[in-house]
């Protein structure tokens, strides 16, 4: 109730009275939320756009335009407090086209991620390079090279890499898991201390330190001072993926900006960087639960 009254109040303070409809109409349309095709959890408005229902989650804030966003939860829209929501509704109908395929590729990637799930156990897989390891415990301990060890298996005229984990055949699900995670974050910041060897000369830069990051949004980042900073998971996807963030962040220490100039910067490492970053934007993440 709370949520509607503030809608009701919201929506009054914007309109004209040409335009007001009974508080009844505007109840049953957030009861309707729930029939909506696309509908964010914190939904309090809601939109037809090309004859598909849409309940969007709606703020006011200090801004000068009204901006839009697409994520996991669905469509999010922040406008000025002076916007009056016929003006928003305008350029949402302008904008409908990329509102929809954007939500139609995150409802996607949502059913991807619901297939990538790891199970930790013996036998579970994870992507490493673009190909898939199979965890196998060892109880035994007998490798000398701290707690995981990768080994090609032949099976069947077939090769499987095989990562054996120093644990028991009972451990815990987290103790696999962090066991797992602690040997990826290795070899991550080995590849990726390579890759930024072979590219920065070519572009006539230094980099001074890496580090490594968990950032939800964010593949990279570059200071001024040469610092650069990776995230860990893309030690999942191919190096050609990877090469493509690690070419984008050192040329941030050339351009820190994403002018023209940057994007040739870019290109004069990685001429085909824009199948890069496309197949960048395809991966999927496993979900570590």
């Amino acid at each position: 109730m709370t949520a509607f009254v503030q809608l009701a109040l919201d929506w009054l303070g914007s309109h004209g009275p040409n335009e007001v409809e009974s508080l009844e109409h505007k109840q049953k349309s957030l009861q309707a939320f729930n029939g909506a095709a696309f509908t964010h959890p914190l939904a309090s408005r809601q939109i037809q756009l090309q004859q598909t229902n849409i309940a969007y989650a709606f703020q006011r804030v200090k801004r000068k335009t009204i901006g839009m966003s697409v994520g996991a939860d669905g469509l999010e829209v922040r406008a000025p407090r002076w916007a009056t929501v016929s003006s928003v509704e305008v350029v949402l109908h302008e904008k409908s086209a990329w509102i929809l395929r954007k939500l139609q590729e995150s409802q996607e990637r949502q059913k991807q991620m619901q297939h990538t799930i790891i199970d930790w156990k013996d036998g579970a897989t994870i992507p490493f390079l673009g190909e898939y390891l199979v965890v196998r415990l060892d109880p035994e301990h007998q490798f000398q090279q701290g707690g995981a060890v990768l080994a090609d298996v032949a099976t069947d005229n077939t090769a499987v890499k095989i990562l054996q984990v120093a644990l028991s055949l009972h451990a815990q699900p987290g103790q696999i898991r962090d066991a797992v995670q602690a040997w990826l974050m290795q070899q991550a910041k080995l590849n990726f201390s390579q890759r930024l060897d072979h590219f920065a000369p070519l572009l006539g830069v230094k980099w001074m330190r890496l580090s490594l990051s968990n950032a939800s949004s964010r593949w990279g980042t570059a200071s001024a001072d040469g610092s650069i900073r990776l995230n860990w998971r893309l030690i999942h996807f191919k190096q050609e993926v990877i090469d493509y963030v690690v070419a984008h962040e050192l040329s941030h220490l050339r351009v820190m900006n994403h002018s023209p100039q940057f994007w040739e910067t870019v290109g004069s490492l990685l001429p085909d960087y824009e199948q890069r970053r496309q197949a960048l934007n395809g991966e999927v993440l496993p979900r570590w639960v």
